[in-house]
């Protein structure tokens, strides 16, 4: 004759699969909490980062840049989204490696320099015997021009003017000449410039970041 199972017993087996299904439930309220919170930064997405720091007046090419995938709400806005869309183009501003290229660190289609000139100004090249790593794109100078015929005399032939780019190195050369200057000023400066470095021996009187307009 079957022994009767104890009343006991039952109680456990009821309990064991109560608490078994209780944690079936918990483990797929859990499971969907982490699915939910991997969710939470929206689709992925395409972007263009700087694999190294890049400078202003870059022409960017393909080297230079990697894309990536980043959820939605990551991603800055006007975010370039193919390396395609930068490589050729001018950086209007520095960029750190690893920093999402946008279109606000694009300046507008163009040359190397014509790209660089806000409207109503001019780009204008100086030579100038300047030491390595004296001057850097965003600093002002002052040109003053030395005319050594006849009483010879300085003048200031522009004040105060932003450096747009530094070219050649800032590197002395053989005749005592150093870095070409591209400074941005209107056209009439320009025109004085332009009349100083045909008959006058040009310097740069760099100006402290507070007098800056």
């Amino acid at each position: 004759m079957r022994r009767a199972r104890p009343r006991s017993s039952r109680i456990l087996l009821v309990l064991s699969i109560a608490l078994a299904a209780l944690a079936a439930v918990g483990l797929r309220g859990y499971l969907a909490r982490l699915e939910a919170r991997a969710g939470i930064g929206g689709d992925a997405l395409p972007m263009v980062t700087a694999v190294g720091n890049l400078e202003r007046g870059t022409v960017v090419g393909r080297s230079m840049v990697e894309a990536h995938s980043v959820p939605g709400r990551y991603r800055p806005p006007g975010a370039v989204a193919a390396p395609e869309q930068v490589v050729g183009r001018v950086l209007a501003a520095d960029v750190v490696a690893g920093e999402a290229l946008t279109a606000a660190r694009l300046a507008p289609p163009g040359g190397p320099v014509a790209a660089l000139v806000p409207p109503g100004l001019r780009a204008f090249p100086v030579p100038a015997g300047i030491p390595p790593g004296s001057l850097a794109a965003g600093d002002r100078v002052d040109v003053l021009a030395t005319y050594p015929t006849g009483q010879p005399y300085t003048e200031t032939v522009a004040t105060g003017a932003e450096v747009l780019l530094v070219m050649g190195g800032g590197r002395f050369a053989d005749d005592g000449a150093g870095a070409t200057v591209l400074l941005l000023v209107g056209p009439e400066t320009a025109g004085r410039l332009a009349h100083a470095t045909a008959f006058a021996d040009i310097s740069l009187a760099v100006a402290p970041p507070q007098d800056a307009p």
